[in-house]
């Protein structure tokens, strides 16, 4: 019988401070037959939906949008930190939990009303994935959905995402 997903996920006390139970995938990462049907989940639910870029926040929504996009036979479009992109970008600033960061994306990065699926390993909190989707806006792009490995319920990432749907994998 087949293991189900969420049990090749580590559960790490207290990191990277205390209080926190980190979700660690590298163990799910380092198992080929789980990783892979990690990506064939996301492959069979959007294979069908005319989706026509995805949408990788950096770095582990790369690890998960660059195998979906190459199933999909279709294109991949970055989310980076500030700098990271050669070209023009739009940008967004955010409030982090103790901070700010800043996200970009290419302005050119899909034609105006792409269908995207924007990407990540773990929705949180979700200001991370609230100014991806802003971003992606702000490019002429449409999110169809946020996809998700693993999605931390009790942290209400997902009422920062107002309208957007939201899926996810695995929910803790």
């Amino acid at each position: 019988m087949t293991q189900p997903l969420e049990s090749y996920i580590r559960n790490i006390p207290d990191f990277p401070i205390p209080g926190i139970q980190f979700k660690d995938i590298t163990t799910l990462l380092r198992d080929g037959a789980a990783l892979h049907r990690a990506i064939d989940v996301f492959v069979e639910r959007y294979k069908d939906q005319k989706i026509e870029a995805i949408v990788a926040i950096e770095s582990r929504g790369f690890i998960f949008g660059a195998p979906l996009a190459y199933a999909l036979g279709i294109g991949l479009v970055p989310v980076r930190k500030a700098g990271k992109l050669p070209a023009d970008t739009h940008r967004l600033e955010y409030a982090l939990e103790y901070g700010t960061a800043t996200l970009e994306i290419h302005k050119d990065a899909f034609p105006t009303g792409a269908r995207v699926i924007v990407i990540d390993d773990l929705l949180a909190t979700g200001g991370t994935i609230a100014a991806a989707c802003q971003l992606v806006a702000q490019a002429g792009g449409q999110v169809v959905e946020a996809a998700f490995l693993i999605e931390l319920a009790g942290l209400a990432g997902r009422e920062r995402l107002g309208n957007h749907p939201i899926y996810a994998q695995i929910t803790y």
